[in-house]
């Protein structure tokens, strides 16, 4: 839930995230919806999808070493640091051999994953993370903890809710990593080009947020992992 103001870290009490921060004040009904909707969803998806879910991890331990989920920390809402669930798609310690954006033909993408990341089945392990209340189905993808720390001010109004599964960003940049295949130092472009380009449909998404407008980003999310493009 939103906190109070005075409550919020020092990093965030400024006037570029006060704007935001009074908008979602005034829709805190939407905002217990909005948890309720992911605890509900949360819970019949793993029932449905645990299964599934087991035998992706069983073809990720047969095609290649390393463990079955990746687990990078990431930032949530209010600068809270987690250990996100996804299934690995890359060589075990990609991280620490290449950039923590992921370009469209890297090298470090296993066989399975490349599959998997095509249809979007590496996020399925975040509803651990929505019934943990460190996520929700919609909202800012949680970033790595060195792009958060260079957030502009403004860009700290996406904290105050919890990162999300999915966005409008998400679907307009879903081939984030085609964008970033020719740059030739990936972080730097994924910082000064591509993140603040996503910041503006993220708080955008957040001026007009509303729990029957975040149903209708999942289904434009299905969408665009069936082909449709919008961006």
């Amino acid at each position: 839930m939103l906190r109070e103001w005075d409550d919020l870290p020092r990093f965030m009490k400024c006037e570029e995230v006060r704007e935001y921060y009074n908008i979602l004040a005034q829709k805190k009904t939407s905002l217990r919806l909005k948890r309720g909707f992911d605890l509900v969803v949360s819970g019949i998806m793993l029932v449905v999808l645990a299964i599934p879910m087991a035998f992706i991890a069983v073809v990720i331990k047969l095609d290649s070493k390393g463990p079955v989920f990746y687990r990078q920390e990431r930032v949530t809402a209010y600068g809270k640091k987690f250990r996100i669930h996804k299934f690995r798609t890359m060589v075990d310690n990609a991280d620490k051999i290449g950039a923590a954006v992921t370009v469209d033909d890297d090298s470090r993408i296993t066989r399975i994953g490349a599959k998997l990341r095509n249809l979007r089945f590496d996020e399925l392990p975040q509803v651990f993370d929505v019934l943990a209340g460190d996520m929700s189905f919609v909202g800012t993808r949680p970033e790595a903890v060195k792009y958060v720390e260079q957030y502009k001010p403004e860009f700290n109004a996406t904290l105050l809710m919890p990162a999300g599964i999915t966005s409008e960003a998400s679907i307009r940049y879903k081939d984030e990593c085609k964008l970033l295949d020719a740059a030739g130092k990936v972080d730097e472009v994924y910082v000064n080009q591509v993140l603040p380009k996503k910041m503006k449909w993220n708080l955008e998404s957040i001026r007009k947020f509303g729990v029957f407008r975040e149903i209708l980003t999942i289904f434009r999310t299905v969408f665009a992992v069936l082909g449709k493009d919008y961006s």
